[in-house]
Order: structure tokens, then C-alpha cells, then sequence
């Protein structure tokens, strides 16, 4: 399995080399006034049926090129300096999301899925292109990557060849990652540093691929990735079949936006929610997820998580799709704007895969068109990875 691949001495190599950050936001509320977040609301969850052809709820980054097929949405590279990605035009705050995709092959090569906040906090699935048995899952609060013991890693069969739906499931109370309806991770908010770094602020939906085996990583995120990208077996494709999105809305009924208290510190109860009838709705702390019958699930696979049983859902709420969604799914210009300054990125990856901090070091590469981040898309799970592989 590749992460056995990994020795201690690039562990070590990791450690003086990988960038200590996170990804990049370009308001943080707990530091300014930024503008709300516009809200997809929990009456109106969004299917993007991607095999249909490109749907208005993402917005591309710029230099993203998008073709649509038979398999869906394709995120293709032919060099490194490309990255492919999109984003939701609305957040969500505590939802569900569903992604079937088939990621992109090939060492070097990764695929990611992010739900991340104005304040970093980030919630990710994340496939090594040569990794053909696993992916690996992280999350982040506030940005915070001074421990390395956040990374998780759970069985999936082939899914360079094969689509899988992989489901994030996330209420105040914990984050549930499921593979093919199975619960493989759990995450309690008290497991979390008591809470202050459990994911819990209106969150934006990312997409993407990315190259962390190009020629000018550093050679840590060159060995977590499976080594370097070789393109002459190229182009790099991953296959977005179907979306499904649903906003818990922090248990609020007609949701329009987020708004961030003054001096918030990044608590789910300082986000207060405007409706669309002009109230402000206060955050309901019985928020909990979709209304499926619970099933009981044991976690195939070995990650941090604390429980080996857990509770996950099943059915979700009947879905609309977004041409018939109500007009809370859709962009306003001032919603398109501000997404736009969400997207705008200068990435880093993640921290070293020790507990000890070093000096952070900055690979000269250039920046990948399209790209939300650089060179990490997500930033979540390079230490996680790395520190990984000496206990797998």
C-alpha cells in the first residue's frame, strides 16, 4: 500500500521541507468585517448533475478549462502547472454533501474535495493518483497545523477506474466521512482540542486536481504524492459525475446569509443567520443531520478516529435539481463577487510530519493556472500523509 512506501528518512526530509500553512482566505471575520456568506438554505438542497453538461452553481478559477462527457465533468491536466478547480456559488453551514467522482491517475497526482470557511476551517477527501486502495481524509480548524495527528486513511477499491460516492456528513456534533454509504471516519467536536479547531463556520464546496509531484516541490510532497508526475503518460483526468448538496442551515428555515458577529472567534453560535423574510435567525443548537433512520457502521479502516462504531444516515431528503432549485440557489453578481474573493488564493501546504516545528521552506514553482491553491490544493493532508506511513 503506497503510504508504506514512505521511510523515516523522507519523513525527516518532510520536515524541513514542507511548508507549515494552510490554505489561504482573503477575509478572515475573526480578524475584520468581511462580507456575508450567501446561504444555499436547507429548502433547497442541489443536485449538479455534471454528465448534463457545466451548471452555474460552481464558478471555475481563472485559467480552469472544464469538458463535460459521458462520465461528467473533466478535470484534465496535461502539465503541472495546471489545476483545475471550481467552486460553490453559495455556502452551507453544518450539510451534507455527496460526490461520485472517478479521481485522477498517476504518481504525483492529486485529487481533492474541501469544504472550507472564511476562517480555514477545512474538512477534506483527498486520492493519490497512484494509490489504488485508499483515500485519505483531514480536517482543519482556524488553520491551526501545529499537530500532525488530524490525517485519517480508509479502503476504496480502484478509484482511479472505478466511481465511488464519497459523502461528507457534518453537524455541530461531529463529521461523518462515508465511502459508498459505509461510515469509514468519525470526528466529535470534543475530540477536536475540546472544540476550538472542530470544523463549525459556513463553508464553501471546492473541487479540484493538482500536481505535488512536479519538478519544483519539495522532495517530502514529491514522496507523499508517489513520486514525481510523468506527463508523457499524460494528460491527468479526474471524472465529476454528480454532486448533491445539502445546507443544515444551522437549523434555520429560509436561510439567505451568513453573517459573522464583531470579534467572532470562529464558534458555530457567533454566526448569526439572515432568512429571506429580513429576520435574523439565531443558530438552533438541536442542528443535527438529514432525517434518514440511522444505521450502525463499523469503520473498516484504520484512521484517528476514536470510535470503531459510529451512526451515519442513509436516505437523504428528496432533492431538486438546480434548474427547478429555488432562487436561493442561485448567484446574485454580489454572490458571484464574492466568491471570486474566496477563490483568489496564494497557497501552501501543510506542516511538517513531526511534532517538532522547523523552519518553513517555499518551493519556487510557478503558479498552476487555475488553481484555488498552490501547489497544495487543500494544504490538509501532506504531514497527516507522511507521519501516517510510519504506523500503517
Amino acid at each position: 500500500m503506497f503510504p508504506k512506501l514512505l521511510s523515516a528518512a523522507a519523513v525527516a526530509l518532510a520536515a524541513t521541507q514542507l511548508v507549515s500553512a494552510q490554505t489561504y482566505t482573503e477575509c478572515d471575520p475573526r480578524k475584520k468585517s468581511c462580507p456575508a456568506d450567501p446561504a444555499l438554505g436547507k429548502e433547497n438542497t442541489v443536485v449538479v448533475d455534471f454528465t448534463q453538461g457545466k451548471n452555474s452553481f460552481f464558478t471555475a478559477a481563472d485559467g480552469t478549462t472544464i469538458t463535460y462527457g459521458s462520465k461528467g465533468a473533466e478535470f484534465s491536466m496535461k502539465k503541472e502547472t495546471e489545476a483545475p478547480t471550481v467552486t460553490s456559488a453559495k455556502y452551507i453551514f453544518f450539510g451534507k454533501i455527496d460526490i461520485e467522482v472517478e479521481v485522477a491517475p498517476g504518481a504525483g497526482i492529486v485529487t481533492s474535495v474541501v469544504l472550507q470557511s472564511d476562517d480555514r476551517d477545512e474538512i477534506d477527501w483527498e486520492w493519490i493518483g497512484s494509490d489504488t486502495k485508499q483515500v485519505q481524509t483531514n480536517y482543519f480548524g482556524k488553520g491551526d497545523d501545529s499537530t500532525f495527528d488530524r490525517g485519517g486513511f480508509s479502503a476504496v477499491g480502484q478509484p482511479q477506474s472505478t466511481t465511488h460516492i464519497y459523502t461528507i456528513d457534518w453537524t455541530k456534533d461531529y463529521v461523518h466521512w462515508i465511502v459508498d454509504g459505509t461510515l469509514v471516519r468519525e470526528l466529535k467536536y470534543a475530540d477536536a482540542k475540546g472544540g476550538t479547531r472542530f470544523p463549525q463556520t459556513p463553508a464553501q464546496l471546492k473541487l479540484g486536481t493538482w500536481v505535488a509531484g512536479s519538478s519544483t516541490a519539495p522532495e517530502g510532497t514529491v514522496q507523499w504524492a508517489g513520486g514525481l508526475a510523468d506527463f508523457s503518460k499524460g494528460p491527468y483526468t479526474a471524472y465529476y459525475k454528480k454532486v448533491t448538496i445539502q445546507d443544515y442551515a444551522g437549523g434555520v428555515s429560509n436561510a439567505k446569509q451568513y453573517v459573522w458577529a464583531d470579534g467572532s472567534d470562529g464558534s458555530w453560535q457567533t454566526i448569526k443567520v439572515e432568512t429571506t423574510d429580513g429576520s435574523d435567525g439565531d443558530s438552533d443548537e438541536t442542528t443535527t443531520s438529514s432525517t434518514a433512520k440511522p444505521t450502525t457502521t463499523k469503520a473498516p479502516s484504520s484512521t484517528t478516529s476514536k470510535d470503531d462504531e459510529a451512526t451515519t444516515t442513509g436516505e437523504t431528503k428528496t432533492k431538486t435539481t438546480l434548474l427547478t432549485v429555488s432562487t436561493a440557489a442561485s448567484s446574485s453578481a454580489a454572490d458571484a463577487g464574492h466568491n471570486a474573493s474566496q477563490t483568489s488564493a496564494t497557497p501552501t501546504e501543510s506542516g511538517a510530519a513531526s511534532q517538532t516545528s522547523s523552519p518553513a521552506t517555499t518551493s519556487s514553482s510557478p503558479a498552476p493556472t487555475g488553481a484555488a491553491f498552490r501547489p497544495g490544493f487543500s494544504g490538509a493532508l501532506v504531514g497527516a500523509g507522511v507521519l501516517a506511513a510510519l504506523v500503517l
